[in-house]
């Protein structure tokens, strides 16, 4: 049939996200999926049960759309015992479908037509797509190899009476690096005396490691006045299909933030919600996150200091990057590709979280697997 030509795309230049692309080439070609980040092994038991418990109980219908208050109730308690910050549950708290949902929901809020946003590549796939479809410029800063660190007189100098928000995410996916206590004074500084917004994806906010602490924007006071920080509990209790999170933002902000999230999705899972309030009473079912997945990683890395791979270890987040510069001169695309379908070992290139490819010949691996799955992990690495 032929058909009118209806559609002027909003995202042109968007096609599959790279983690659909390479989880189906793993797929394909039966190997070990270190591609996409989610865990390979189940949740604590007892939540699951408090799930279930919550769905026998009728727990089954909406919730509020700012979520179940003994939820928001908790997440502030969290907050204050953590960061030193006290949010009010019921207008500074609102729990999001996913991460993703509350960092579009918050672009969506705040940004009009032609004003501009910086973010920092490499970076999530999510923040562009988001602030061009509201009408906005994105004006991209590159973090520089191995370290990703963020050069501040790099940000002065795009800055300007259009820049409307900025985009922070610590600890960082890809790149396992983290944001520390004078990035974050320095972004103080900076923003101070202006109408500049920030948001700020904590979603791996309870992975850090080697005794680092996690620097929150809600640390710093007045910095968290114009800040929407967004965490999840899928990052948290190992349910990412679960697809709960939290966005915590002062009264005035957040009052916008739910204008938008009330017509995107009104309100996130039920059950789950009641279940994620009785679980956060217990503290070390994330506070001792850290210390779960920095033996992840450990025996991760350690299992290859054999191969032909260079690293830095990450300082956060799930995922470690590995260069093989001392292998290959292919591009990253090209080699993630040979990797998973002759070796049979699925990663991330990292060039495609640059909206013009930057290739370092590095890789993003997924350390969130069973000890079983990172051995046979480790053993295809070793033998490249």
């Amino acid at each position: 049939m032929n058909f009118p030509n209806l559609v002027s795309s909003k995202l042109p230049n968007s096609g599959t996200t790279i983690f659909t692309v390479m989880s189906k080439l793993a797929s394909d070609n039966n190997a070990i999926n270190l591609s996409q980040g989610f865990p390979d092994f189940n949740c604590n038991k007892d939540l699951i049960s408090l799930v279930n418990k919550n769905m026998e109980a009728g727990n089954n219908q909406y919730a509020p759309m700012s979520g179940i208050i003994g939820l928001r109730e908790m997440i502030a308690q969290k907050t204050e015992e953590l960061y030193g910050a006290k949010y009010n549950p019921d207008t500074e708290i609102t729990i999001t479908a996913g991460g993703t949902q509350a960092i579009f929901t918050a672009i969506s809020a705040m940004v009009k037509e032609s004003d501009e946003v910086i973010i920092f590549e490499p970076c999530y796939d999510c923040y562009q797509p988001a602030i061009e479809l509201n009408g906005g410029k994105t004006i991209y800063l590159q973090l520089k190899a191995p370290d990703y660190r963020i050069n501040w007189d790099d940000v002065k100098k795009v800055i300007n009476h259009r820049t409307k928000m900025i985009i922070i995410n610590t600890p960082h996916n890809p790149t396992g690096s983290i944001m520390t206590k004078e990035d974050l004074q320095m972004l103080q500084k900076i923003t101070s005396n202006t109408d500049i917004v920030i948001i700020s994806d904590e979603v791996y906010e309870h992975i850090i490691f080697d005794g680092n602490q996690h620097q929150s924007v809600a640390r710093f006071p007045k910095l968290a006045e114009r800040s929407f920080i967004i965490s999840s509990f899928g990052k948290t209790f190992h349910t990412t299909g679960w697809k709960i999170g939290y966005c915590v933002a002062p009264k005035n902000l957040m009052a916008e933030f739910r204008k938008v999230h009330q017509f995107l999705v009104f309100s996130a899972n039920t059950p789950i919600q009641f279940a994620l309030a009785e679980f956060l009473k217990v503290k070390s079912h994330y506070l001792e996150l850290s210390s779960f997945y920095q033996n992840k990683r450990d025996y991760f890395i350690n299992n290859i200091k054999g191969s032909k791979f260079d690293f830095i270890p990450a300082s956060g987040t799930y995922f470690q990057l590995l260069n093989y510069k001392s292998i290959s001169k292919e591009k990253d695309t090209n080699y993630a590709s040979r990797l998973t379908k002759e070796f049979g070992i699925a990663s991330i290139p990292i060039s495609v979280f640059y909206h013009e490819s930057v290739d370092n010949h590095v890789l993003r691996f997924c350390f969130a697997k069973k000890n079983e799955t990172l051995d046979k992990a480790a053993e295809i690495l070793c033998k490249i």
